[in-house]
């Protein structure tokens, strides 16, 4: 029989098991709806504005049109360029009146988005970091090798006051531009991407590799290491290299 010490240490220890279980129990169950608002105030908060967009159903897109080419991509409205805000009481409606709905943060305002071929983004990351270049936000798109892409966020190049200073969304997605830049897509003014967090049709989804806390970059920092490594991915893999990386016609 063990000395009335033993006993006392092992219900101390007995206590401090419980105290602890009781700990890395939560108080309340987990409520999704809450992490996904507290996600899209987050991306609010750093300066971002978004709009509600279409989520999947099974394959299919929630919207209405026959054979959507981008489903669970697009926003809701056609006005979403003037639609898009940071405005923490319309997220928050949005959120609980869409309880499903995706959201898109429109670019070319504040922020633009470096967007590459999957492996070719987690190659450039990794060069990136090594080289002690910080990358900003990151976010990933689909898990799938073939169709996901790394959507690094950027700062914008600014609001010049002549409107012929605008760099074109569609820079980068024309044949007689790709062999320069193969695979890439820089999205700025009349442009959009999804935010996290994002359903995509097949299961798949968008969700943040580094969040949207981290500082923009100047995009000219983060542009050698993107091209080089899309340009490396062209050669070693067997896929179309003139695909439009993010469709905007809906």
């Amino acid at each position: 029989m063990g000395s009335g010490s033993d006993r006392v240490k092992r219900g101390e220890q007995n206590r401090i098991s419980q105290w602890l279980g009781r700990l890395r129990k939560p108080a309340v169950a987990e409520d999704p709806g809450r992490d996904r608002e507290t996600m899209l105030l987050a991306v609010a908060a750093a300066g971002m504005p978004i709009a509600p967009a279409a989520h999947p159903v099974g394959y299919r897109c929630s919207c209405d049109r026959m054979g959507c080419p981008t489903p669970a991509r697009h926003p809701l409205s056609f006005a979403w360029q003037t639609q898009s805000t940071t405005d923490r009481g319309q997220i928050e409606r949005w959120a609980r009146n869409h309880p499903q709905a995706n959201f898109i943060t429109a670019t070319g305002m504040v922020h633009d988005v470096l967007d590459v071929p999957l492996a070719a983004g987690r190659a450039a990351l990794k060069r990136l970091l090594a080289a002690g270049i910080e990358p900003g936000p990151v976010v990933q798109s689909s898990d799938d090798e073939t169709h996901g892409r790394l959507m690094f966020f950027t700062a914008t190049r600014g609001t010049p006051e002549d409107e012929d200073e605008w760099w074109p969304c569609e820079l980068d997605c024309h044949p007689e531009t790709m062999d320069e830049h193969p695979g890439l897509r820089w999205h700025c003014r009349g442009s959009y991407v999804l935010v996290p967090p994002a359903e995509l049709p097949g299961e798949q989804s968008v969700r943040w590799i580094r969040g949207p806390e981290n500082p923009l970059p100047d995009p000219l920092t983060l542009l050698e290491t993107l091209t080089d490594a899309c340009a490396q991915h062209a050669a070693e893999a067997d896929h179309d290299a003139h695909a439009v990386a993010w469709p905007l016609s809906r």
